[in-house]
């Protein structure tokens, strides 16, 4: 079952939720209440990330772009000549998969490993042509799409604020 509104809040505890018994076909309607999950910043985190990681996909399906796919390319813009384990952990991605992301991304032509002239046993990452066309029209579409929903539904003094939040816990928790 999943749970996208709390049914002690909203007074409404069916709306904008799949239940367990109608996805098998039962067709009751299943209160689920939350309790102090409601109350918990982990969990209210996390629901808001999976809704906003669905908005990014749908936005760059014609890409076939995900989210760390997205800033990883954009880091790699941003920071030319830079070694793959320096991206990886600035975006908190482990080794193991930030390897098979990179894999992705080269055999999509999006960027390339280039072998360091300072350190051989370390690859640097650029984009290639292909993958500065692609992160251009992705902008596009996050600025155009995904971003400006955001913008719609939060407002633009309550966005700073909420990223002012965010950056403190990931910064500073």
């Amino acid at each position: 079952m999943t749970v996208s509104k709390t049914a002690e809040k909203s007074g409404d505890a069916t709306k904008g939720r799949k239940d367990a018994g109608d996805a098998q076909g039962q067709g009751h309607a299943e209160v689920l209440q939350l309790g102090e999950l409601s109350e918990q910043l982990g969990y209210v985190l996390k629901r808001a990330q999976l809704k906003v990681f669905e908005n990014f996909l749908r936005c760059m399906a014609t890409l076939q772009l995900t989210p760390a796919q997205f800033s990883v390319l954009l880091l790699v813009e941003k920071n030319p000549g830079r070694n793959q384990t320096e991206i990886a952990s600035t975006l908190g991605i482990l080794r193991p998969n930030f390897v098979a992301l990179l894999d992705n991304l080269e055999s999509r032509d999006l960027c390339a490993r280039i072998r360091s002239t300072n350190d051989r046993r370390s690859h640097i990452l650029v984009l290639t042509d292909k993958g500065k066309a692609v992160l251009t029209r992705a902008k596009k579409l996050v600025a155009t799409k995904h971003e400006s929903r955001l913008n719609t539904l939060l407002g633009q003094a309550n966005r700073e604020a909420l990223l002012e939040m965010l950056s403190k816990i990931a910064n500073e928790f």
